[in-house]
């Protein structure tokens, strides 16, 4: 792989994705591919933070649809992202990889608070950073997160992981005739109601003008392609 495009980034992961088509829980193989190509990005010289959503385990709008609060489904959403850190974490150490999560909720028995500094610190050391509990508030989503965190520890990109390879003008598996783009605007990206990420992070994204590349994490290797500037995957900036 040649020189890296970028030498700070964010990868946003789906939760859902590491339960592999499951309904619930974390698919090991899964979760230990998904730790190689974090490793793998990382040796090529780029400082990475990963956040993880939570879907896998728990979602705070669905759960608040059948009588719980939004405050508290949301809280419930932000500590099933602590678990899946932690799960990745591990996966990392197992490969000698050293890592560290982040939260932005207070659990000191289980991990460090999130801070600026740690953040940099760890980055700076070769860690990779795990950044979890969501912002720590309600109604905001992990997509959120990973833009308000890039932009807190100076991170030149989110790398957005998902199932496709990028934005399409409709869901690409539900309709064949669906359009592909290579690069976007932010504000094309709001006014096209793309659903690959909230309409906030696009938001906020086009506020600090921090580059989004969509891109699939099906492929073995596709953090890295993307880092290399060879993967294919969307790029939403300017």
């Amino acid at each position: 792989m040649g020189e890296p495009v970028y030498r700070r980034v964010v990868v946003k992961l789906s939760g859902e994705y590491f339960a592999a088509g499951n309904s619930f829980g974390i698919d090991q193989s899964t979760m230990d591919r998904v730790a190689g190509d974090l490793v793998a990005a990382q040796q090529l010289g780029v400082e990475i933070a990963v956040v993880v959503g939570g879907g896998n385990i728990f979602r705070g709008v669905e759960v608040s649809s059948r009588g719980v609060s939004r405050p508290t489904g949301d809280t419930m959403g932000m500590l099933a992202t602590v678990m899946n850190c932690l799960a990745l974490e591990a996966a990392l150490e197992r490969r000698g990889q050293p890592a560290r999560t982040l939260s932005a909720l207070v659990m000191p028995q289980v991990c460090e608070l999130f801070t600026r500094g740690a953040a940099h610190r760890y980055l700076a050391e070769g860690k990779i950073v795990l950044l979890a509990g969501g912002t720590g508030n309600p109604f905001f989503t992990t997509d959120t997160t990973a833009v308000l965190r890039a932009g807190e520890i100076g991170a030149q990109a989110v790398l957005k992981a998902t199932n496709v390879d990028g934005v399409y003008s409709a869901d690409p598996k539900r309709d064949p005739t669906a359009t592909r783009f290579d690069r976007l605007t932010h504000s094309q990206a709001l006014e096209g109601g793309y659903k690959v990420m909230d309409a906030t992070a696009f938001a906020l994204a086009r506020e600090t003008s921090l580059p989004i590349i969509v891109f699939s994490i099906v492929e073995a290797g596709s953090i890295g392609a993307i880092l290399s500037g060879t993967g294919y995957g969307t790029i939403v900036a300017g």
